[in-house]
């Protein structure tokens, strides 16, 4: 059996590597697999994230977050814990729960699966390519996606304080 066979024809990894979009100037990520594909059970989505790159702390409503670290080192905050974790390792975030990613190398980047229990949540990040910083948090709302903090360190780049 085949796990990618579903009713809608998935794409094939060359047409995937196309669709490379960023988030903010030094956060690029394709979508891996939809929804669609998986009849709602989840979304993944590789992430490489350049040094010193990350996201604010926020809140998913709605979905689990799981996180596989493929190649760098991420700092992760899971509510009220942090945990500098490497390639191989994997992390995941309960529905509700407080948390952040960054890339604390000063040198590496970080590549990770980012998967999202259950699927859909790809529609935000199908929207935000090109969206400014304020509009961006405003569409993440929409999505159950709540801003609840800063940046896991100053001098990151975030969408709060993305690159110049």
């Amino acid at each position: 059996m085949n796990p990618k066979n579903s009713s809608k024809e998935p794409l094939n990894d060359q047409e995937r590597e196309d669709r490379w979009s960023e988030v903010t100037r030094g956060e690029r990520y394709v979508i891996r697999t939809t929804s669609e594909e998986v009849s709602g059970a989840y979304s993944m989505l590789e992430v490489i994230a350049d040094p010193r790159n990350g996201v604010p702390i926020h809140v998913h409503d709605n979905e689990e977050e799981h996180f596989i670290i493929l190649e760098g080192k991420a700092l992760i905050a899971n509510g009220d814990s942090r945990a500098e974790v490497g390639a191989g390792s994997s992390v995941t975030i309960g529905r509700g729960v407080a948390h952040a990613w960054c890339n604390p190398s000063e040198d590496n980047p970080l590549r990770m699966l980012v998967l999202f229990t259950p699927g859909g949540l790809e529609e935000l990040f199908r929207r935000n390519a090109g969206t400014e910083p304020t509009d961006m948090i405003a569409l993440a709302a929409k999505f159950g996606t709540r801003i609840t903090g800063p940046a896991l360190f100053d001098n990151l780049h975030t969408i709060s304080s993305p690159r110049p």
